[in-house]
């Protein structure tokens, strides 16, 4: 087997994992405005903790897409035929979230900010959940054909693991999300965080422990099994720091346990890339997904120039806007007077 396939799916598997860590809080974030904010001051601290890098976070959305499609054009072509209907609901979702991100701030009226934060919120769950299913699905499989096609209606690829990798993305990002908020606010919003932290976790991670599991029992090996173990002693460490209110320890404990499990799913489920359920000899691999090996060179030159930059800059802006943020900074609604040519 060549080497370049194999390193591409390692390459899309740390974008996926890069993405789901960084805007996992982002996505939580924008949920937590509807289901734990009590005041406006606190929706607006909540809101501008993720100002400054929300957008940002989501290139790592495009290039794991844009990856998928030039690295593996048959596995980009059967997984995105064949979950049209969720992927058209993530991308509404997402455009609604940016858009709300923007305009919700541009009206002073209660109505206004009301409508708005709906659509955040709403647009960051179907977000997150469409691509929790998109995951889960890639790694548990579809009804696929010999060519690659789906067998079935639109609603082929709805299936009991398809709900389960939703609830886990959106569990993981409700509850990174409140250790993002503990460790990048100060205030009620910190207090508020980190309780839910702490009472939260054990209970939203069910989903994806199952899923992780799910995929050990039918490929794990000792190594993915290893990377399990791992992953539950990096949740424990953040869980008991959150109770002992280390915020950056809670923070990195469960990015890091995202981290392990994202590993463990994608090396127990290589070489295969998107399994088929009616028989396995259909299911696509790094080998017959992959494009030429002149494409992926051109890839890897180009990636090996072009990535690192990316992650400087993206550092660089996080260590710029590293500061705490409380209701302090936070200045008082205005209205926004509409620009008049004279």
């Amino acid at each position: 087997m060549e080497i370049l396939p194999t390193v591409w799916f390692v390459v899309i598997a740390v974008l996926w994992t890069g993405y789901l860590v960084l805007e996992g809080f982002d996505l939580g974030v924008g949920m937590h405005l509807l289901v734990s904010a009590r005041t406006e001051t606190d929706r607006r601290v909540m809101l501008n903790s993720i100002g400054p890098v929300w957008d940002g976070n989501e290139v790592w959305l495009v290039t794991a897409g844009a990856a998928t499609f030039a690295a593996f054009p048959f596995w980009y072509a059967s997984l995105f035929s064949a979950l049209y209907l969720p992927l058209v609901a993530v991308l509404l979702g997402l455009i609604f979230r940016a858009v709300a991100i923007e305009y919700r701030g541009k009206g002073a009226s209660d109505r206004w900010r009301r409508v708005w934060t709906l659509a955040l919120g709403a647009g960051s769950f179907v977000a997150a959940f469409g691509i929790g299913a998109l995951l889960a699905l890639t790694t548990t499989g579809l009804p696929l054909d010999a060519n690659g096609d789906r067998v079935g209606g639109p609603w082929a690829w709805f299936s009991p693991w398809a709900i389960v990798g939703g609830l886990a993305v959106v569990g993981f990002c409700l509850v990174h999300s409140s250790a993002f908020l503990a460790l990048k606010t100060d205030g009620p919003v910190r207090v508020a965080a980190r309780r839910r932290t702490v009472a939260w976790t054990p209970l939203a991670v069910i989903p994806i422990v199952v899923w992780v599991v799910g995929v050990q029992l039918r490929h794990g090996s000792i190594v993915t099994w290893s990377l399990v173990v791992l992953a539950v002693a990096a949740l424990v460490w953040g869980w008991v720091a959150a109770r002992a209110s280390c915020e950056g320890q809670a923070f990195a404990g469960i990015a890091l346990f995202l981290v392990l499990g994202v590993a463990a799913i994608f090396g127990a489920s290589y070489p295969v890339v998107l399994p088929s359920t009616l028989d396995p000899a259909w299911s696509l691999t790094v080998a017959t997904a992959s494009s030429s090996p002149y494409t992926l060179g051109v890839m890897s030159w180009v990636a090996a120039f072009g990535v690192p930059l990316v992650i400087a800059y993206q550092a660089w802006s996080y260590w710029v806007f590293r500061r705490r943020i409380s209701g302090a900074h936070i200045p008082e609604p205005h209205a926004v007077l509409p620009a008049v040519r004279r």
